[in-house]
């Protein structure tokens, strides 16, 4: 960073670090706003698949039959089985 050497000079610096910082919460703002990409894990839609997993789980279904059912893939349910047994081993059930 280079030295001030005149009030006229320090004015300018300041114009410049003052529009610099409007430009950066400009960006900030687009940052806040935007909307996450991939998996939203655990929102409401994601909870009501989870818990009809575990209904139909806890009721014998296969995999492949809830996946189905819910119409989503295979890999999907992988997912829900490891939280499940994942919640599974943290309660000592």
């Amino acid at each position: 960073m280079k030295s001030t050497l005149t009030f006229e000079s320090a004015l300018k610096r300041i114009e410049d670090l003052e529009k610099e910082n409007a430009e950066l919460r400009e960006e900030l703002e687009y940052f806040k706003k935007r909307k996450a990409s991939g998996r939203q894990k655990h929102n409401a839609k994601w909870m009501g698949i989870y818990n009809d997993f575990v209904l139909c789980y806890e009721q014998g279904m296969t995999l492949v039959e809830i996946a189905e059912r819910n119409g989503i893939s295979e890999r999907s349910m992988y997912r829900y089985k490891a939280y499940y047994d994942e919640l599974r081993n943290k309660s000592g059930k």
